[in-house]
């Protein structure tokens, strides 16, 4: 398909692999970079628009496809360089498909870096083009920047911990669905069902709504619909890797192992696609969230074999998701990591996993910070709470209490602006923390006595 997706291409160029390996994504780039050796702004001004408007295209595919933020920022570079021959007055149309595009790079930008400015950024890009892209003159236009708003709303609003983003982001989704329906457009229909899932997803886990978690199944299982392995294999994996998710999800909130095992099933579906060598940071990802749903499942039948594959999937996708390439990623596998391992050493009685828990933690927290990803950063300083907890108990070590505690206290800051469903949860942790020590301490003390006591 043309790369120019988004306007009228009047000078056409090359076209982009969209669905091609890296070697064909990386020739269409050479290709647009010899044209633009060739040619400057100053003397065609269209061309050279248009062609940095495609460059921004294939490169936030390739950046996308391999986590790469420099080739991220160097499409919305190419991006912001195409609006500088493409205004709102003088070109409109084409203005407005490229900050549709510009919002695209940026969000998955503001994604992988967990970066709230670049996302926030990506808001501002979509809700500029729908000002040209309007329901009435343009409406699969209007429907493709709902649909894309509504991703990077998600984004933002999971980053932030912020319902009321989440509802906006639905919202959009499901303005999309209003034109991109199943009989006239299937595929764009699919696709904004799988991304009204992710955002459903997102909310449900929040607030701890099952009813939520459940619409975002439907939507998931409505775009498997269209999406089979057959036609759309890769949209299939995708859609099967989110519906594993949030069945992993809904199977922690309800503890309903049956759920749980459905979980498994869709990740393990997806990675038949997933491939470590041809789609890595896909691969990654679903090895995550296959790792999550053994957690839980293992967690809640006490099955340390069970948490053992969990480990096992959470170090696969560490192969992959490293804190060079891919720092954020890389934090959450690792706070992943964290809590199931805490799970096996209260299982086991044995304080060696519980020590790589806490070292899994804190290693999260050197990229999550209070002030860009409060929401992770909180929920990782629980899981390390949880870790120091169980290893002071066992160790009869009252430091280490004192550090769960505080590491409690800096989870419920958080998440008593955000999400009161957690903030209990926490709440409940600093109480047996809180009493845990107060044994110990009591204990210590009494020993204290008694060797006074054989002193005299």
């Amino acid at each position: 398909m043309p790369v120019s997706a988004g306007h009228p291409a009047q000078v056409q160029i090359v076209t982009a692999p969209t669905d091609g390996d890296k070697g064909a994504l990386l020739e269409t780039i050479e290709r647009y970079r010899s044209v633009l050796r060739e040619i400057s702004k100053e003397n065609e001004a269209e061309k050279w628009a248009q062609t940095q408007h495609n460059l921004g295209v294939v490169l936030r595919i390739l950046g996308e496809r391999e986590g790469n933020p420099s080739t991220l920022q160097e499409a919305v570079a190419a991006c912001r360089a195409a609006l500088e021959v493409y205004t709102r007055d003088q070109a409109p149309i084409d203005w407005a498909g490229t900050q549709n595009n510009l919002g695209d790079a940026l969000r998955i930008l503001g994604e992988l870096e967990g970066n709230p400015s670049a996302l926030q950024e990506a808001v501002a890009a979509c809700r500029a083009a729908l000002e040209v892209r309007t329901r009435a003159q343009a409406p699969m236009d209007w429907a493709t920047t709902q649909n894309n708003l509504g991703s990077v709303l998600q984004a933002l609003g999971e980053l932030e911990g912020n319902p009321s983003t989440l509802q906006e982001a639905i919202a959009a989704c499901r303005a999309a669905l209003e034109v991109r329906t199943r009989a006239q457009a299937p595929m764009d229909w699919a696709k904004t069902q799988n991304n009204l899932g992710i955002v459903l997803q997102v909310l449900g886990k929040l607030e701890g709504n099952s009813h939520t978690l459940q619409e975002s199944v439907a939507a998931c299982r409505a775009a498997l619909e269209v999406r089979t392995r057959d036609q759309a294999p890769m949209e299939w994996a995708a859609t099967q890797d989110n519906l594993g998710a949030v069945l992993g999800i809904l199977g922690e909130l309800e503890g309903n192992p049956s759920t749980l095992q459905e979980a498994v099933a869709a990740c393990r579906a997806a990675l038949e696609v997933f491939t470590c060598d041809q789609t890595p940071m896909d691969w990654a990802i679903t090895q995550n969230n296959l790792g999550a749903v053994l957690g839980i499942l293992g967690e809640l039948e006490g099955d340390p074999r069970t948490l053992q594959e969990s480990v096992a999937a959470f170090r696969a996708a560490l192969e992959v998701r490293t804190r060079a390439k891919a720092p954020m990623d890389w934090a959450t596998t690792q706070n992943n990591l964290g809590s199931v391992l805490e799970v096996l050493g209260v299982l086991e009685g044995n304080p060696r996993p519980l020590q790589k828990a806490v070292a899994a933690c804190r290693a999260a927290l050197k990229v999550y910070t209070r002030d860009q990803t409060p929401m992770d950063w909180a929920m990782t300083q629980n899981n390390l709470g949880a870790a120091l907890q169980v290893l002071g108990k066992h160790e009869g070590n009252p430091r280490t209490l004192q550090e769960a505690f505080t590491a409690y206290r800096l989870a419920l800051e958080v998440f008593e602006k955000s999400s009161p469903a957690f903030a209990e949860g926490v709440k409940g942790n600093l109480a047996k923390a809180q009493t845990a020590l107060d044994k110990l301490k009591q204990a210590q003390r009494g020993r204290r006595r008694s060797r006074r006591i054989k002193m005299r």
